[in-house]
């Protein structure tokens, strides 16, 4: 996805030269206080921004620049294009963007920024009660980041058109890096979609998603619905409900290229057809991993469902689920179809309903919650108090009082 733009930059007046104040430099810091300034930005696409308040629908600009009655019924116009990406900086200091409307149903790059380009940085910033609608890549934050997106979040609704790709509650395509980022609202519509990113061949890390997703379309995630690149350190809590390829945290991890989840969960309920997992709905592609991670929740389809993972083609290490499982063929208390490798994982067999799983070993509860279960398999695990955890281990237990839980988890 990588483009090469060329900004012609004009020269800066010297100051007070004819009692004029220099024309800012894209080095300079530039203020953002009303949604003028906001727009403003689409002129200046390689400037360092500094948003100095909230913006909501009381700003000075809203109802030209950002209402529903803007751009023709059309909303906010995004800040940077396919051919004319945002390469700046653009520092929200922890402020948010509300009230934000956008409804480009055949539009493509639909968000605040439309194309934030590798050098491009957005950071510190809240997009809440957002209304975002747009048909290909398309984001509350941005449709597509191939860049930096880190310390940022949203509260919205993002739709996508049916039979289109890449929807995500805060970034719909990814190919850099999104970090320490959540989303706690709704996406829905659409394919290869996710609560946080809808598409990922870059990194996801430190990053969570609350949203609920909803589609009838294929390859959709609570956290991503396509990766192709990491996930770690990440997790997801809402409830998702797609077609084929279904996954409490990720869709599918890897499709064309090899996915890789590590040290993430998911605790949402998941409903579809085929390929549906607690943690992913396939592990699909050669190569793909997911390692010491878990999902808890309720699990349901048709075919190929599993407790963790709905069908795997790569490798599953050091991983478990507990959720209860329900499917007419090919389900497993951990896989539902296995044709990969799976190895020292393990499913509850009481919570589960499941007796069988095609790869793993199911445990009963008290065994689920004995550390010594996952010693003999070789985990990096150690006991701790209730309450508290150790972070020189990736696995934590209290012994005898609940299932392993991820060091860095908050407790």
């Amino acid at each position: 996805m990588t483009k090469v733009s060329v900004f012609l930059i004009a020269a800066a007046l010297i100051a007070g030269m004819a009692g004029c104040p220099p024309i800012p430099l894209p080095s300079q810091n530039l203020e953002i206080w009303t949604w003028y300034d906001l727009d403003g930005v689409r002129d200046n696409l390689d400037g360092n921004y500094t948003l100095m308040n909230d913006l909501n629908l009381t700003t000075a600009g809203y109802t030209e620049l950002a209402g529903p009655a803007a751009n023709e019924g059309k909303g906010w116009q995004p800040i940077g294009s396919w051919d004319a990406e945002f390469t700046g900086t653009f520092d929200g200091q922890g402020y948010e963007i509300r009230d934000l409307f956008i409804n480009r149903p055949g539009e493509d790059d639909v968000g605040l920024f439309g194309d934030v380009e590798q050098s491009g940085v957005v950071k510190n910033t809240g997009v809440t009660n957002a209304i975002v609608i747009g048909q290909d890549r398309v984001g509350s934050l941005a449709g597509l980041n191939e860049g930096t997106v880190s310390n940022s979040y949203s509260s919205s609704s993002v739709t996508g058109i049916s039979h289109h790709y890449h929807v995500g509650g805060l970034v719909g395509a990814n190919g850099g890096t999104v970090t320490n980022s959540y989303s706690a609202g709704s996406v829905t519509g659409g394919e290869w979609m996710g609560g946080l990113v809808g598409t990922s061949v870059g990194t996801v890390s430190n990053s969570s998603s609350s949203s609920s997703v909803t589609s009838d379309g294929d390859l959709i995630g609570g956290l991503v619905g396509v990766s192709e690149g990491t996930v770690t350190n990440s997790y997801s809590t809402g409830n998702v409900t797609g077609n084929l390829g279904v996954g409490g945290l990720v869709g599918a991890n890897g499709h064309g290229n090899p996915g890789t989840v590590s040290n993430s969960y998911s605790t949402g309920s998941v409903t579809g057809d085929e390929y549906v997992g607690g943690l992913v709905g396939g592990n699909t592609y050669e190569g793909s991993t997911v390692s010491n991670s878990y999902s808890t929740g309720s699990v349901a389809g048709n075919l190929s469902v599993g407790g963790l993972v709905g069908g795997n083609e790569g490798t599953v290490t050091n991983s478990y689920s507990t959720g209860s499982v329900a499917g007419n063929s090919s389900v497993g208390g951990l896989v539902g179809t296995n044709v990969g490798t799976v190895s020292d994982s393990f499913w509850d067999t009481e919570t589960s309903g499941q007796s069988s799983s095609d790869g793993g070993t199911g445990k009963n509860t008290t065994e689920m919650q004995e550390i010594i279960t996952f010693l003999d398999a070789g985990w990096n695990i150690t006991t701790v108090a209730l309450n508290q955890t150790n972070p020189a281990y990736i696995w934590n237990i209290v012994n005898n009082v609940t299932y392993p839980f991820l060091s860095w988890q908050p407790v």
